[in-house]
């Protein structure tokens, strides 16, 4: 257990409509030669690529563009990106999508500049030192991935996902214009919607910092939560509350803007304090499944929830007064069934999954599930209520 702790996020965070203009001057700022923009063929079709190449070529940059990014990406497409990267020695490399976009870019930077290979950095704190210039810019408002340690990938021989997290991997230079998410089609917002809030929720009822127990000889890639890192969740779950109907069903501007600073927020709390159970659930699911992985978030959340309230009354009260429900007169514990009932509502609106089945899993999948759940003991330390495995299958069985 610790008596302190740490906060970090990228070094420069820009935010706004209209920020993506500002990368012409950083570029020229920073005397950035040759970039390698890491993004998808989607994004190419939409335009947006080009919204991003023209400031970048506009302070000189020269331009190599990898497109080849697909959601929840295979280890196998991270050894394209690093393969275009060796062949054209981009002195900075910028990661434009969403969070499958921009982990790319991370994993490419990191054997950009220290060799390798892609999984020669999985797990926490394999990354020697820092790495080459890297810009994030998301163009969904969900992962946070432009201002976290983290990038996750498929191995799909093993059928599950696998991360990387490293300090290092936080890019230098995170461009947040919630303008180039107004095209984001609907079942990407929601998806990406989604996944904020689990980020807020998990962050902000984390086990708490100095209550967090680290086994001896292992490392911890999160803090737990902590009052800074509470602040930015509380204020994530606010606006998503508000916002995120709206944005998805609506496509609402002033929704989207409100929601692409929801999502930033949520990432800097839970690139902090931590991700759960909510997390353990979702990699061997996902992995499997090829849901994406704010969908298998969203259906899995209430589920955890409920589970985790007991030991958490009060911050889930907290959760459900900062989604609008009234809790006047109730009880921590009744205020906080009505948190995930609130929850549960968001995820009907705006059409995300209710049971694993409808994702096309099986029940005789279920004990493999939580068994490859169980193993993600590293995600289990900061959830605030001990799981065993029997559990995880029961928590399965109910989201079944």
């Amino acid at each position: 257990m610790s008596s302190s702790w740490n906060f970090y996020t990228a070094d420069q965070l820009t935010f706004g409509r209209g920020a993506v203009t500002r990368l012409a001057a950083e570029a020229a700022a920073r005397d950035w030669q040759r970039a390698l923009l890491v993004t998808d063929g989607n994004l190419q079709e939409a335009g947006l690529v080009e919204t991003v190449a023209r400031p970048l070529r506009e302070a000189g940059c020269q331009l190599e563009v990898f497109d080849g990014g697909e959601a929840e990406p295979s280890i196998e497409t991270a050894s394209r990106a690093i393969e275009r990267a060796a062949g054209c020695q981009p002195d900075v490399i910028v990661g434009l999508g969403g969070g499958s976009n921009m982990d790319l870019a991370k994993i490419t930077a990191a054997v950009q500049t220290h060799g390798g290979e892609a999984g020669s950095y999985f797990g926490m704190d394999k990354i020697p030192g820092p790495v080459m210039p890297l810009v994030c810019i998301p163009t969904t408002s969900g992962t946070g991935s432009e201002v976290s340690h983290s990038a996750v990938l498929t191995d799909t021989a093993n059928q599950i996902k696998v991360s990387t997290q490293s300090n290092y991997l936080r890019p230098a230079l995170a461009l947040v214009d919630p303008e180039l998410s107004y095209s984001c089609p609907r079942q990407v917002a929601a998806d990406s919607g989604i996944d904020a809030l689990t980020h807020a929720i998990e962050a902000y009822t984390a086990v708490q910092f100095d209550k967090l127990v680290v086994p001896a000889g292992e490392k911890c890639a999160y803090e737990g939560s902590f009052p800074l890192a509470d602040c930015l969740a509380e204020k994530a779950i606010e606006l998503i509350g508000e916002n995120l109907v709206a944005a998805v069903n609506d496509a609402d501007q002033q929704a989207r803007d409100k929601m692409a600073l929801a999502a930033t927020l949520a990432g800097m709390a839970f690139s902090n304090s931590g991700v759960a159970l909510v997390h353990a659930l979702e990699y061997p699911i996902g992995g499997v499944l090829h849901c994406s992985h704010g969908a298998g978030n969203g259906l899995l959340l209430p589920y955890v929830m409920a589970f985790n309230l007991p030991a958490r009354e009060a911050a889930f009260a907290a959760v459900a007064r900062l989604l609008g429900v009234d809790t006047t007169g109730l009880s921590d514990h009744e205020a906080g069934q009505k948190g995930i009932e609130r929850v549960e509502k968001i995820r009907e609106q705006i059409g995300i999954p209710l049971r694993i089945r409808e994702l096309g899993g099986s029940e005789d999948q279920l004990p493999m599930f939580a068994e490859k759940t169980f193993a993600i003991q590293r995600l289990f330390w900061l959830n605030p209520r001990p799981a065993s495995l029997e559990d995880v299958l029961e928590i399965l069985q109910q989201a079944y």
